[in-house]
């Protein structure tokens, strides 16, 4: 989707995990169409970094540290990111965690399970819990789910499971912020040239005895489109679904995989 200069003017948006990959790219896009992005980090410094890059390309910005994994960090950050006003117009849950989960695995699985779901679920639920106080009227809410909400992985049991739950969440969520002409929507990115999709693409071709080069080749390939995906499609969507043009689209699962997932 083109950017659209000016369609988000006046809007203010929070975005956890912000700092790299689809959430970088998910602020940086909805600076440039005008609106006033909270991005949250972890790190002053990646805060700091992304802030001055959205500046000096004339955008408004500002830092808010936000943990989804801690209750007080969430409760701080929302309430950081709402101010001067109180409010927040757009609301993107992009933190996520992934790790491998066999059943026959040791602690690490149960760890990594419990990680997935605190991070991915959990940590989703807290920020909108946080944000709903400030949350206008006709708000938008969008959850990053992945294609692994829609089908089954081996050895990914608990990252499926999580962002299954994510799909469920936002149905639910749809249904009760509908009177107040709220919309939540989750995006199911297929394979994504990030960091964290660049860790899965290599652990995918360890299985099946390729290397990097040629693991993310054949994994653009699962796709009918032949492509992995850039951070920025995944953005370009998300500042559509927190336009005017969007708001009558809710409750929906939106996958975005070159074709693979076909429902």
């Amino acid at each position: 989707m083109p950017e659209t200069p000016g369609r988000l003017t006046g809007k203010k948006a929070l975005v956890t995990g912000a700092s790299r990959g689809i959430g970088r790219a998910i602020a940086l896009r909805l600076a440039a169409e005008g609106a006033t992005v909270a991005c949250g980090v972890r790190s002053e410094a990646d805060g700091a970094a992304l802030v001055a890059e959205i500046a000096a390309a004339g955008g408004a910005a500002v830092p808010v540290l936000l943990d989804v994994t801690d209750a007080a960090s969430v409760a701080t950050g929302v309430e950081r990111a709402a101010r001067p006003d109180r409010r927040l117009d757009v609301v993107v849950n992009n933190a996520g965690y992934t790790s491998p989960t066999p059943l026959s695995g040791d602690e690490r699985s149960d760890q990594a399970f419990e990680r997935s779901w605190e991070v991915n679920v959990a940590g989703t639920w807290r920020v909108l819990r946080a944000a709903l106080p400030f949350l206008a009227e006709g708000g938008r809410i969008v959850n990053l789910s992945s294609v692994l909400g829609r089908f089954g992985a081996p050895g990914q049991a608990g990252y499926c499971a999580a962002k299954h739950a994510v799909i469920g969440l936002t149905r639910s969520l749809a249904l009760e912020l509908a009177p107040r002409k709220v919309t939540v929507n989750a995006i199911c990115p297929g394979w994504v040239d990030t960091e964290m999709g660049r860790s899965r693409i290599r652990g995918f071709g360890r299985e099946v005895g390729l290397d990097e080069e040629a693991a993310f080749a054949a994994a653009g390939k699962m796709a009918p489109l032949g492509e992995v995906l850039v951070p920025d499609e995944v953005a370009g969507l998300v500042a559509w679904l927190a336009s005017e043009d969007a708001r009558n689209l809710t409750g929906q699962s939106i996958v975005i995989d070159g074709g693979q997932v076909m429902p």
